[in-house]
């Protein structure tokens, strides 16, 4: 259905129920990437969200916001990137013009208000980069 409208859509990508999406001529959703359900995907700008890349429930991506200086509050738009490997856990909040670096893991109920660096656990509200997030390719696979 998506495609229907506009959207990328890459192989194996899953969109739970009760996803918003504004305008799917604006989103890219890249392979085998998940999008939770009751997330928001606010595509007044081009949303791109890499591969294997999880947004989770109730997550918020804005690319929308309205220049509050000016008489009317223009509208102001920017898009969002997401890399590749990354994971932005539930009820987040990301701001319009952010980039979240690959294998960047995004904490519950954080506001991102700022680009966040690859391969970095980062959370709060503020968002802000808390420690390196290892990736171990075969760590589960030694495990069982």
């Amino acid at each position: 259905m998506l495609r229907i409208f506009g959207a990328k859509v890459g192989k194996q990508v899953r969109v739970y129920p009760k996803v918003k999406i504004w305008a799917p001529w604006n989103l890219e959703l890249s392979d085998q990437c998940t999008v939770g359900p009751g997330a928001n995907l606010y595509s007044q700008d081009k949303i791109f969200i890499g591969k294997r890349t999880t947004i989770s429930q109730g997550s918020h991506l804005c690319t929308g916001t309205h220049d509050y200086t000016l008489t009317g509050f223009p509208l102001i738009t920017k898009p969002i990137i997401i890399g590749n490997n990354c994971w932005v856990a539930a009820d987040s909040f990301i701001h319009p013009g952010i980039s979240i670096g690959e294998g960047c893991v995004i904490g519950a109920r954080s506001v991102v208000t700022k680009d966040m660096p690859d391969w970095m656990v980062c959370s709060g509200f503020p968002c802000k980069p808390i420690k390196k997030r290892i990736f171990e390719e075969n760590k589960f696979l030694n495990t069982h």
